[in-house]
């Protein structure tokens, strides 16, 4: 799940178009990703769906016919934004809530895409441990998938924790730490695939010197930048499996003007899907 300290700005009122296939429980609200073209419902208390997932979405360079794994899908936000920006792209997402593996499963229901090849799915798994059945429903024969991603749970087990239990099994890493997940992770990647993180800054040389000690190479480093001139706490990396390439810098993406609102830039990802800006 989404290490956000937010709820997701755009998340928006269901329009009137999209249909549920279920009723909506009082611990439910309806809502929809990308400026109304996907149907998205999430709890209505505890942890709800940020920024990050459809960030991450917007990176990951898969293409017709490639499948996805997610650690820590929450309620199915990356893969759906993914899923609407490729064509053909599947994916499985991996949760350790269930009640969570059952709303992800509703909104992959209720998101119909046009292209026969796309194929959502959700998993119940505590990351960092991931069962080996998967292997079976990888696409190819050595059990390993085109990409990976994930956003785990960075925030700190010594600060307070939520009262919320599935808020807390969301943000935070008392019982797990990221760069666990991220070794986990590698192996279940093709060689020459990609694998895709979005953490907290404060932890990005580790998670660098991870993928390194477990074969990643290529690495790319993605800021994002709250406003003009603010130092960014929330970065993008993403690493090649086998890759030889020299480490690269990106521009990054300046979230907010100062007034608060989104820019051009974060609009085109939020809003319209997307893929992130080269520079």
């Amino acid at each position: 799940m989404s290490g956000s300290r937010k709820v997701v700005n755009p998340l928006q009122p269901p329009k009137a178009h999209l249909k549920s296939t279920s009723p909506l429980s009082e611990n439910e609200r309806d809502g929809t990703l990308l400026n109304g073209r996907l149907h998205y419902r999430q709890f209505r208390k505890g942890y709800r769906t940020g920024l990050e997932p459809v960030l991450m979405a917007a990176a990951v360079p898969a293409r017709a016919g490639e499948t996805v794994l997610e650690a820590g899908c929450g309620a199915g936000a990356g893969l759906l934004c993914l899923a609407a920006r490729v064509a053909g792209v599947s994916g499985i997402g991996l949760e350790a809530d269930a009640d969570t593996v059952k709303l992800a499963a509703h909104n992959f229901l209720n998101n119909p895409f046009s292209d026969s090849r796309t194929s959502l799915s959700a998993l119940q798994a505590v990351l960092p441990t991931i069962p080996s059945s998967l292997r079976a429903l990888a696409p190819t024969a050595n059990g390993r998938f085109h990409h990976v991603m994930a956003n785990p749970p960075w925030h700190s087990a010594h600060g307070t924790p939520s009262p919320d239990e599935r808020r807390r099994l969301a943000l935070s890493a008392e019982d797990t730490d990221p760069q666990a997940w991220i070794r986990s992770l590698t192996r279940w990647v093709l060689p020459g695939g990609t694998l895709t993180f979005i953490i907290s800054a404060a932890i990005t040389d580790r998670a660098c010197q991870t993928l390194l000690e477990n074969g990643c190479g290529s690495l790319q480093l993605y800021p994002f930048w709250p406003k003009q001139g603010r130092e960014a706490k929330l970065v993008l990396i993403q690493a090649i499996h086998g890759g030889k390439g020299i480490f690269r810098l990106r521009p990054g993406l300046i979230l907010h003007e100062e007034d608060g609102r989104f820019t051009d830039a974060a609009e085109r990802v939020l809003r319209r899907g997307k893929s992130l800006p080269e520079s």
